[in-house]
């Protein structure tokens, strides 16, 4: 009869027995949670300029700034959210930018004046840096096995919350005013924080600690959750090849301990050395060139929604004096364009597992680039919110795709740090953005906005164009050399 203490099965072994069921949806439920959060938080950005600016008098440098200080936060967030998770958990990275975020985005509707509006936004940008954690610790918990399509579900999350947000921003804004659009907008955050406590953290984060007894108890609750039963052996950290050597021979114990040393030394390498290293860094760089550009037109196609919507698309020079007869047209055109979403979550989870990442992605950049071309002239208002409409439709689309093959491409003991980086710097692009749809848009210089734009998604196909390897199909790597 066969020892069955000689048997061992990895991490990603045990998630296929398992199954997709009631553990991951309780996970998606909680990761899904966050993303409508830090999706809300951004779809302020659409309404509360100009609200603030009409309110305080503000020049339209002082108003693209309100959104600019959000970015800038997130740029420093995502990075720190991302080192805070890999060194010390998931769940303590969640917790901490809830409360930031929370707590920041409360005050904020109590601002007496810009300055302290700019600071506290600046904090909330901080704490919503942490959205990326919520993608790579979902992503932990699925099965290899229709993984992309699973990952666009959860992508779906941050529809719901532009969407939700706009519509708030109809009901509240006209009736209540900005504070509370801000206060109502704050609340995922602190159920977020509530129900922290509750969510297990992620057994490949903790496999990759040599945790194993505390990922295998999160593990058998899942399974029993899901009505499943683990594989019968003994979960290990790494993969079942090769600690099945060290049941094979004794001659093999040497390599084994070598092969031991080698991951505990990578354990301890820096998180950005790893991402830096011959075998990441043309990956590392492209995803930079891909998040910068892609995060760009994205936030630049909300932004010029708001920017030529109504009156204001007419370039008049009363138009500051239009902004509150047109502030129907404004929510109506926000709201439109945020249904946009939804036909590009059916189309990417329609082809992300048929084609792969990589052609999905371009595809849609080329979409997405052909139906804001026309924009670089001006159209009426009604085709200008169709092409709007196609254009966030694509530009999303391709956002949701690359959220999915990040994580992915980076092995499980930097992934919260590569992505966070990689996050970090598509938030320079959202830095820049409210720059160019404000500035340019705003002041009469509607070609030169939409160029850059389309500049900048040529330049994220390209780097489409340029990745070294797809991730269809694959299982998620947990070291640098199984990544490559």
């Amino acid at each position: 009869m066969e020892d069955q203490s000689h048997n061992v099965y990895s991490l990603d072994e045990a998630l296929s027995a398992i199954g997709f069921g009631n553990f991951q949806g309780l996970v998606l439920a909680y990761a899904g949670l966050g993303w409508v959060a830090e999706a809300m938080e951004m779809m302020i950005l659409s309404f509360i300029g100009r609200e603030v600016q009409v309110e305080w008098g503000l020049s339209s440098s002082e108003e693209s700034l309100i959104s600019t200080v959000v970015f800038a936060g997130m740029l420093v967030g995502a990075y720190s959210w991302g080192l805070v998770s890999d060194m010390y958990g998931r769940k303590k990275g969640f917790l901490g930018a809830a409360i930031l975020t929370g707590g920041a985005g409360l005050l904020s509707a109590f601002s007496p004046n810009y300055i302290s509006l700019v600071v506290l936004r600046f904090l909330v940008g901080i704490g919503l840096g942490c959205g990326h954690v919520f993608t790579s610790w979902f992503l932990e918990f699925v099965p290899t096995p229709k993984r992309g399509r699973w990952m666009i579900i959860f992508s779906s999350f941050w529809t719901v919350g532009t969407i939700f947000e706009a519509a708030l921003a109809w009901i509240v804004l006209p009736r209540f005013g900005w504070r509370w659009l801000l206060v109502l907008s704050s609340l995922p955050s602190f159920v977020l924080l509530i129900f922290n406590g509750v969510i297990p953290e992620s057994p490949r984060y903790l496999c990759m600690k040599s945790r194993t007894t505390e990922a295998y108890d999160i593990l058998q609750k899942g399974a029993h959750l899901n009505q499943q039963e683990l594989p019968s052996g003994m979960l290990v950290s790494h993969s079942t090849s090769e600690l099945n050597e060290e049941f094979a021979s004794s001659e093999d114990a040497y390599l084994l301990s070598a092969r031991r040393k080698t991951l505990a030394s990578e354990s301890r390498t820096s998180s950005v050395a790893v991402i830096f290293s011959p075998k990441l860094i043309r990956t590392t760089l492209l995803l930079w060139l891909l998040y910068f550009g892609n995060t760009f037109s994205y936030y630049g196609i909300i932004l010029l929604t708001s920017e030529l919507s109504g009156g204001k698309s007419d370039c008049s020079t009363t138009s500051l004096n239009l902004k509150n007869t047109k502030d129907a047209s404004l929510y109506l055109d926000v709201f439109v364009t945020s249904l946009a979403e939804l036909p590009g979550l059916v189309l990417s989870a329609f082809i992300v597992d048929r084609v792969g990442r990589k052609f999905s992605m371009l595809i849609m950049f080329i979409l997405g680039f052909i139906l804001l071309l026309p924009l670089v002239t001006r159209q009426n208002e009604v085709l200008t919110t169709l092409l709007l409409f196609g254009a966030r439709m694509f530009i999303s689309a391709t956002f949701i795709v690359a959220c999915i093959y990040a994580p992915e491409v980076y092995p499980t003991n930097v992934r919260s740090t590569g992505v966070g980086i990689t996050t970090a710097i598509g938030r320079i692009g959202g830095m820049v953005c409210p720059l160019v749809a404000v500035g340019l848009a705003g002041g009469c210089n509607q070609t030169v906005a939409v160029v850059v734009f389309e500049t900048m998604i040529v330049l994220s196909g390209l780097s489409v164009v340029l990745f070294p390897f797809e991730t269809q199909g694959k299982e998620l790597a947990d070291h640098v050399h199984a990544s490559a």
